[in-house]
């Protein structure tokens, strides 16, 4: 069982605020992702955000400081550290994570982990509500040849997540470790071998997803793969499961790539979120980078609160809600399951009233 629901959505536990933008309201978002760097110190073969560049941008700490208490009496309820590089590569990103916290504000981290030792994990792990590894393989040789990073970063990172799940432990966080893998031709015979180690150093769950190609991305080597073939791969990792440790494999999402399309028309999901990049920039979609259209403005020129307010935020909901092509977006995008719940609470279909 998927307790986390990541292969679903959390939007219905957020009545209140479907209710507002069902009415026709202005909404403040629920859900914000956050690149505090643009550069990363691996160079995965599927990555999704390699056409950006890896450019040397960091966040402002104290101008994201500022952005953080604003938006949380706003009412953003979660931020998403992750993004277009390595989080744990900005240089104040223990004090960031910290402070998204004390202002109310449900903190998360997406990592490669090998930054996470002792020392950060003593400094942030309190303050998350989860923090998910992109560990891609089984074996230090794979682990090298899919994150095209030194074979010594495997035994690293297992080293950081053992550490970082026994303080969790000792110290009673609530922080749920996670580490996910994207399943590749690769390593899907390595998928059991990462299950079996994630459960014996600690970690809550093991995540098994599927590529999705990135419209702007420069790797192309995947986008044509199909997942039927490795559905049963479900099965023998069940076995793996106890109390303390899930399997989440997603089958629904890797049959939706399989299928290649959507179950809606246009995006509804713009307003329940954000992305802020490296260089402060607030994207509608982080699908359409660089698309002036989706330019919702920049954190470093004005108020969160201004650019949310403002005009050209509204005009671009506008388009995306009856206009924008889905064709062009990502299947399995990061919307995808919330705008498949909106399309179906404005587009019921008949006899709803039959419970």
């Amino acid at each position: 069982m998927d307790k986390f629901r990541i292969d679903s959505h959390k939007l219905i536990y957020h009545v209140p605020r479907v209710n507002a933008w069902l009415a026709g309201k202005a909404i403040y978002p629920l859900y914000i992702e956050i690149s505090p760097s643009g550069i990363c110190n691996h160079r995965c073969i599927f990555c999704a955000y390699d056409f950006v560049g890896y450019k040397p941008n960091f966040l402002d700490t104290s101008i994201l400081k500022s952005r953080l208490g604003e938006m949380a009496s706003l009412g953003v309820k979660s931020v998403l550290y992750s993004g277009e590089g390595e989080p744990l590569l900005h240089k104040d990103i223990s004090a960031i994570v910290n402070y998204t916290r004390r202002s109310g504000i449900d903190t998360a981290l997406a990592s490669n982990g090998v930054l996470l030792d002792k020392s950060m994990a003593d400094s942030i792990l309190g303050s998350l509500s989860w923090i998910k590894i992109s560990m891609n393989a089984g074996t230090k040789k794979t682990y090298a040849s899919i994150h095209r990073a030194p074979a010594a970063d495997f035994d690293r990172v297992v080293k950081n997540l053992s550490y970082a799940a026994r303080l969790k432990r000792q110290k009673k966080y609530e922080c749920a470790i996670g580490i996910q893998i994207l399943l590749l031709p690769e390593n899907s015979g390595e998928i059991v071998a990462l299950a079996r180690k994630a459960r014996d150093i600690g970690a809550d769950y093991v995540v098994v997803k599927p590529y999705s190609q990135h419209p702007l991305s420069i790797t192309r080597k995947y986008e044509d793969m199909k997942y039927s073939q490795y559905l049963k791969l479900a099965d023998k990792l069940k076995g793996i499961q106890d109390k303390n440790f899930e399997v989440i494999f997603r089958t629904a999402a890797m049959k939706k790539w399989d299928d290649g399309g959507h179950s809606y028309k246009h995006c509804y999901a713009l307003p329940f979120w954000a992305h802020i990049d490296s260089a402060g920039t607030i994207w509608g979609c982080p699908v359409y980078f660089g698309d002036e259209r989706f330019n919702r403005g920049n954190i470093y020129k004005n108020t969160f609160k201004q650019i949310w307010r403002s005009a050209k935020r509204k005009e671009l909901e506008n388009f995306a809600r009856n206009k924008l092509n889905i064709r062009h977006c990502r299947v399995n995008c990061r919307m995808d399951e919330i705008n498949r719940y909106l399309w179906e609470l404005k587009n019921p279909s008949a006899h709803v009233n039959f419970i």
